[in-house]
């Protein structure tokens, strides 16, 4: 696993929790931040299995 997949998965975990506190405390701005940061945690995760087939 290279480094923009792992930045990609803990990225996708810090998203799903912040979006979960989100939730459960009815804040919508803390929900759409963590919604973010899972898709900004994808794309990283994209990179590096395309990084991945390349070398």
């Amino acid at each position: 696993m290279n480094e923009y997949k792992a930045k990609g998965k803990i990225d996708q975990l810090k998203g799903e929790a912040k979006k979960q506190w989100g939730k459960l405390t009815d804040n919508h701005s803390k929900e759409d931040e963590g919604k973010f940061d899972k898709v900004k945690g994808k794309v990283k995760e994209g990179i590096g299995k395309l990084e991945d087939k390349l070398s």
